[in-house]
């Protein structure tokens, strides 16, 4: 079974032997692959909606997985219990959805080794409530398909050293590491600022004036990384 290619990195940093939560399975090709390929002897695969989880349903029965991949009907943790899961996914939702999910069980998150996440969108507020909340971030990725480039994110438990909040947004082991797509993803980040900036010059007011003046400094740095790369 081959993944798409967002869902082969997420896959990959799941550790081997671990019992694995997917919070929004969707059609469960991801527990199937990590059960298939012998990485996890058992997934917990949980959908909110109906529709999904019935897909879900018969992908596993076509597979004969029903003993190693238990399908869950409810919302986000709430239908794990502490200590099932030594790791969680929670892939292809939004960055603030997800930290919403973690944050409403704190009693299961308390017992998880590692988070592997991959945030549609505001990863960086994301990142920030990792490093508050007590995790940090062991290693992330960017992955490019469909014209898009993806981030996945690997935490655990413990101290993140980095708590300046332009890195915790870009990304401090992408910039660490020079991820090979880091260019092509600051100069996306760089276009969102400049777009912005743009019309809070329109708006010209005192309190667009001040978001303004944090906005440049940002494209400064942004820009100087771009050189540095």
């Amino acid at each position: 079974m081959e993944l798409a290619k967002r869902l082969a990195a997420v896959a990959a940093y799941v550790p081997a032997g671990s019992v694995t939560a997917d919070i929004g399975a969707d059609h469960a090709f991801l527990p199937i692959y990590l059960v298939k390929t012998g990485r996890c002897p058992r997934v917990i695969a949980t959908e909110l909606r109906s529709g999904p989880f019935q897909a879900a349903k018969r992908q596993v029965a076509a597979h004969k997985l029903g003993d190693k991949i238990d399908l869950r009907l409810g919302d986000g943790l709430q239908v794990l219990k502490p200590a099932e899961a030594q790791v969680l996914v929670l892939a292809g939702m939004g960055g603030n959805t997800i930290r919403e999910i973690l944050a409403a069980a704190p009693e299961v998150l308390r017992t998880v080794q590692m988070l592997v996440l991959q945030p549609q969108a505001d990863p960086g507020d994301l990142r920030v409530w990792l490093a508050a909340n007590g995790w940090k971030i062991d290693d992330e990725q960017l992955v490019a398909e469909g014209g898009r480039i993806y981030v996945v994110i690997a935490a655990v438990p413990g101290h993140e050293p980095v708590q300046d909040h332009l890195l915790l947004e870009l990304g401090p082991r992408l910039v660490e590491k020079k991820d090979p797509l880091l260019g092509k993803y600051l100069q996306i980040i760089a276009g969102r600022y400049e777009r912005a900036l743009a019309g809070m010059r329109v708006a010209n007011n005192t309190v667009t004036r001040e978001k303004a003046l944090v906005t440049e400094n940002k494209l400064m740095r942004i820009r100087g990384m771009l050189v540095w790369l």
